[in-house]
């Protein structure tokens, strides 16, 4: 377990927190991964416990550990919250193997809702900084633009890399404020369709509530998709 402290905490969407905490010596991760934080602060015995799981959501190689979560006001979220800048954290990590493939001969297809758009986002800023010759699509699901973590940042990322394809998709633009022309509805076959010359040649990572995790393997199933092209994240209670 290593040492860290909290350096800068973010809204970056409606009821969404990022905090970027401090990298202790040595702390190195692969894009995808993820990261035990433990709130000294908070007591082991209260609901939910005083560790949380985060995907790392930044370049490996940015400044300090980015992480960025739902605030749906359990106990550890609430002090997270609270936390003054420079308070104290531990951290256990890096772990997971729900990773970019060293090789780029096959696309890659990203499938995300909501906060599960937190691992993808590592792998995009990674391709785009590092000019990765992986071509990679990110289907991004959400009900509003009010609700997309890092939706600007993925924006730009599309324009800066011309081996990225981004497609963000909303199921509920009438209850948004914001002007869309993207477009709408859900994940799904029809909506990957025109980007896919042959739905078996890529490999599939799929990050987002449990419920859109399942639908969306079905989906891939349905269209004979073998199950070892597919990889999937469940974000649970966020």
């Amino acid at each position: 377990m290593s040492t860290s402290r909290l350096l800068d905490r973010q809204t970056v969407a409606e009821g969404t927190m990022s905090f970027r905490m401090e990298r202790p010596a040595g702390f190195s991760y692969r894009p995808g991964q993820t990261v035990d934080v433990t709130l000294p602060t908070l007591r082991d015995d209260v609901p939910g416990g005083n560790i949380h799981t985060f995907s790392l959501a930044d370049d490996p190689d940015a400044q300090g550990l980015l992480v960025a979560t739902r605030m749906r006001g359990s106990a550890f979220k609430n002090e997270f919250a609270r936390m003054p800048i420079g308070g104290a954290l531990d951290l256990m990590g890096p772990s997971g193997d729900f990773t970019l493939p060293n090789r780029d001969t096959r696309a890659i297809v990203l499938l995300a809702g909501g906060i599960g758009i937190t691992p993808f986002s590592a792998m995009v800023r990674y391709a785009a900084h590092h000019k990765l010759n992986h071509r990679i699509i990110l289907f991004y699901g959400n009900r509003r633009p009010e609700d997309a973590p890092f939706l600007d940042d993925l924006l730009a990322l599309q324009k800066e890399n011309p081996r990225f394809t981004f497609v963000p998709v909303m199921s509920e633009m009438e209850k948004s404020s914001r002007p869309w022309d993207g477009a709408r509805g859900f994940i799904d076959a029809k909506l990957m369709a025109p980007y896919l010359k042959d739905v078996h040649e890529p490999i599939y990572f799929i990050a987002g509530p449990p419920g859109m995790v399942t639908a969306l393997r079905k989906t891939l199933h349905d269209a004979a998709v073998d199950d070892d092209d597919i990889r999937t994240e469940e974000f649970s209670g966020y």
